[in-house]
């Protein structure tokens, strides 16, 4: 039997005002996406930057209001509690933020900084100073690391000090954005091998909110591709990442490092010009930029579902000729 999803995000939109607080217009950050996250799956959200990634997760963790939509975590609906009814469930739901030094209090040691989350929901009673050993440990920091502060600490470190933070409270779900950014490769590939065991041992699932495709492919059970606000494909990592439908999907994967040149002459190379939320093209919005464009994609929006496409793309397609473009 298939375990209930422990969150659930239902067409919800993000409007930000334009022109001050009492314009009437708005721009969608966040254009009515929908998608499910089961206990102890990692569900991915990748896209370029701006397609509104951290945006929807600031709005699943309640740090960020929505303007339609529902979200519902553990079977309770959260959008709109506030702050004060959002706090006792901010223990099961827990967020890393981008920056590994600059989310840490400089004035803060590291044991204080991963037992804060105790002050602030209330330790019953637990000893503070073993809970810092406790969480160091599982996040492979010695405990001496306890009397540290930010400044002396290499990336990699601060990354796993922020994991210990998130932990903490024994969360169910922890959403990460861009758990990686700022790493050596050897050090990303620590964190990741880190996140996965933590998954494995504490039965957490996870969003991870990226645009490195080799983190999807590393940690990710289903993942989602945003463009503009609106999921374009979605689906199971393996499977998307062996035959992309949408040609956004392929062209991201295309564009990622590969150490084989002759592969790397395979690239689908797009305008780089992203479209304004301010003025999103008509019809599918991806069509200014799409290589295998049609005049329906101008005039129609794609059918909803896991493709958001009208001409969804066969195993290995490639680009028309630039001539025979529309």
């Amino acid at each position: 039997m298939t375990a209930a999803p422990i969150l659930s995000v239902d067409d919800v939109q993000v409007a930000f005002p334009v022109g001050g607080l009492l314009a009437r217009d708005a721009i969608l950050g966040v254009a009515g996406v929908s998608f499910e996250v089961r206990p102890g799956e990692t569900f991915a959200l990748v896209g370029e930057s701006g397609s509104g990634k951290t945006t929807l997760a600031r709005a699943i963790n309640g740090l960020q209001d929505i303007s339609q939509g529902a979200i519902t975590f553990e079977g309770v609906r959260i959008d709109g509690l506030g702050r004060a009814r959002m706090k006792p469930l901010r223990r099961r739901m827990s967020m890393m933020f981008q920056d590994p030094v600059g989310s840490l209090s400089p004035r803060m040691t590291v044991g204080d900084l991963v037992t804060e989350p105790f002050r602030i929901h209330g330790h019953g009673g637990r000893n503070l100073r073993d809970e810092a050993v406790r969480l160091l440990n599982l996040v492979g920091l010695p405990a001496d690391f306890a009397g540290r502060y930010p400044h002396q600490l290499s990336g990699g470190q601060a990354r796993r000090v922020g994991v210990a933070r998130a932990i903490a409270l024994d969360p169910a779900l922890i959403i990460a954005d861009e758990p990686t950014a700022g790493l050596d490769v050897s050090v990303q590939g620590e964190v990741l091998n880190l996140l996965n065991e933590l998954r494995e041992r504490l039965g957490l699932a996870m969003v991870i909110i990226t645009h490195n495709l080799h983190v999807v492919h590393h940690v990710a059970d289903r993942m989602a591709v945003m463009y503009l606000g609106r999921f374009v494909e979605v689906g199971e990592t393996g499977t998307v990442f062996a035959a992309p439908r949408h040609p956004y999907t392929a062209a991201l994967l295309s564009a990622n490092p590969e150490p084989d040149p002759d592969r790397a002459r395979d690239r689908i190379t797009l305008p780089a010009e992203v479209p304004s939320l301010m003025s999103r093209p008509s019809g599918c919005e991806f069509h200014t930029r799409c290589p295998w464009a049609q005049a329906k994609c101008a005039a129609m929006p794609p059918p909803a579902g896991d493709v958001s496409c009208h001409f969804p793309l066969s195993p290995g397609a490639r680009p028309p000729p630039r001539e025979d473009r529309p």
